[in-house]
């Protein structure tokens, strides 16, 4: 594990790699001497009872201690680290591991671990409660889960699911799920009589026969549902009533789940916008390796097709691996707009100094890759570019993380980004996940700023013409979803409104819903009705990840 972790590039979080993360001690000091408040000050001696407010023992000198120790090895094959301690010694842990490491550790309350509650509510406590400008938490991110839990999910590497993506419009009765998008070659997309199985903006009306718009009054056929339409398993055959977008009739479908990857890059298309070539890509993701493929064979189709402009389809990419971003970013720019600019800088707390304060190694900024890095492309290999001023970028609240560091990172560098759609997540930063005593915790540690200095956008970007007074405005158009145009379609919202401003720099109007309901008869009379419940993204699809090939 010691070599793995020296060959970690200062790493955020990963999935691939947060194992040998799992197995570090605190970072920054060790040994068990005490320092003072600000992480600077020199040692004092430890005082005889116990807690001072202030005064913080190196998290290494906790580490592993554990009130219920773990025998034998994680499903990984690592043994676990714990020794004997006490609860009390999980919770100094906690304190110390915050106060090394978490990006504003100065906001935190010091307060006594040896008083009540379990180690979860007390680290809880351990975060601001200060808000943005907006009013929402500054830090919306703070959260923790079971070391087994996150390890299962890891390891994980395909998902059952028949390959369409859904989105719950409305959770109760009259319900609304639609279908988002559906992966290439996935069962979703079998061809049936000439007709795809599902497609962009079909509503599901019965699943398995039970009524998904006006039916499921009961926790049972409520379950029945969720797990039909989210199959926890692959194998899983499940019979849907479906009615595509301006159908005046349903039809039914059979779907088999099967444990599928998600495609980085879901589609291409070259569109002719005023006599000249416009590339589109909708890019999902920026995990897991196979992504960097993916992306660079679709930047060499726009390279070779002479684009004269891009849009940049992120409206559903939580985000991934941030030397992938970095590339994409590259590949939009080219090398003279990126020449001696980096692409992202982890700016960490004020104690952190020149150094990762997690890892310990030199806080070296990310620059703009121009090569391949060996995760699916050969390491050195050229990256094609587009040498492009400005991107259109497509957006919702779901664009995330590694997404919106290419937003900032473009900006860095002097690329115009035109945001269509909506405002983004508003995620600027990051976190390492770190296992003690079973416990894996997220707490926020770095903030992602470009070659200008700038990572304030906890609000999110958003386009010019929204309304409200929040977020970093942009060029562009606020446009809601469009369920009733395929993906790539020049008809569909999102892209229609990118080639419309691309031509007369003007938005269309902005209508109230981009969601008409169906002709499906509709019964409200089933009353109380309990809502269908989508399964949360795991927290780990929406970070920056900062692996690099071993």
């Amino acid at each position: 594990m010691g070599d793995f972790v020296v060959k970690l590039v200062r790493c955020l979080f990963v999935a691939v790699m947060a194992g040998s993360l799992l197995g570090c001690g605190g970072g920054g000091g060790g040994g068990s001497s005490y320092s003072g408040g600000g992480g600077g000050g020199g040692t004092v001696t430890p005082p005889a009872g116990g807690w001072v407010a202030g005064v913080f023992q190196a998290a290494s000198s906790f580490k592993d201690k554990c009130a219920a120790a773990r025998t034998g090895s994680d499903i990984e094959g690592n043994p676990f680290p714990d020794r004997a301690g006490t609860a009390t010694d999980e919770k100094n842990w906690l304190r110390s591991w915050t106060r090394e490491t978490y990006l504003w550790n100065t906001e935190v309350a010091d307060t006594n671990p040896a008083l009540g509650g379990t180690r979860l509510q007390y680290f809880d406590t351990l975060k601001t409660f200060a808000t943005t400008a907006s009013g929402k938490p500054k830090d919306d991110f703070h959260f923790s889960e079971p070391t087994a839990e996150y390890l299962a999910r890891r390891n994980s590497a395909a998902t059952a699911s028949y390959g369409a993506e859904f989105v719950v419009i409305s959770a109760n009765v009259p319900r609304d799920v639609r279908v988002v998008f559906t992966e290439p070659g996935s069962p979703a997309e079998e061809l049936s009589g000439g007709q795809k199985k599902l497609i962009r903006g079909s509503r599901i009306l019965t699943v398995n026969g039970i009524d998904l718009v006006s039916g499921g009054t009961t926790q049972a056929e409520v379950d029945a549902l969720n797990n039909g339409l989210w199959p926890a398993s692959s194998g899983t055959t499940t019979t849907l009533t479906v009615q595509d977008p301006g159908a005046s009739s349903s039809r039914t479908i059979m779907v088999t789940s099967q444990n599928l990857v998600t495609k980085a890059v879901n589609r291409t298309r070259i569109l002719n916008s005023g006599g000249q070539k416009v590339g589109y890509i909708l890019f999902n993701t920026f995990s897991p390796y196979s992504s960097e493929t993916e992306i660079v064979t679709a930047m060499q189709q726009m390279q070779t097709e002479g684009v004269a402009d891009l849009v940049l389809d992120l409206r559903y990419n939580g985000g991934g691996l941030l030397a992938v971003a970095s590339q994409v970013s590259y590949m939009v720019a080219g090398d003279t707009r990126t020449a001696g600019k980096t692409f992202e800088s982890l700016r960490f707390n004020a104690a952190a100094g020149t150094r990762d304060p997690v890892t310990g190694e030199a806080n070296d900024p990310v620059p703009f890759y121009r090569t391949g890095l060996g995760f699916t492309v050969a390491d050195g290999t050229p990256l094609p570019s587009l040498n492009l001023p400005r991107v259109f970028v497509l957006a919702t609240g779901n664009t995330c993380s590694a997404s919106e560091a290419v937003v900032n990172g473009l900006r860095g560098a002097g690329v115009e980004v035109v945001l269509i759609g909506d405002g983004t997540c508003g995620k600027p930063y990051g976190f390492y996940p770190q296992d003690n005593c079973g416990e894996t915790y997220y707490t926020i540690q770095f903030q992602g700023v470009n070659h200008l200095g700038f990572g304030d956008y906890a609000d999110g970007f958003v386009p010019n013409n929204a309304s409200g007074s929040f977020g970093v405005r942009l060029p562009g158009c606020k446009v809601n979803d469009d369920y009733g145009h395929e993906l790539g379609d020049a008809g569909e919202g999102l892209l229609a409104a990118a080639l419309g401003y691309r031509s007369t720099a003007t938005c269309p109007a902005l209508v109230s819903s981009a969601v008409r309901s169906s002709s499906a008869s509709v019964s409200t009379s089933k009353l109380p009705s309990i809502a269908v419940e989508k399964p949360e993204r795991w927290i780990m699809e929406r970070n920056r990840d900062m692996t690099l090939p071993r």
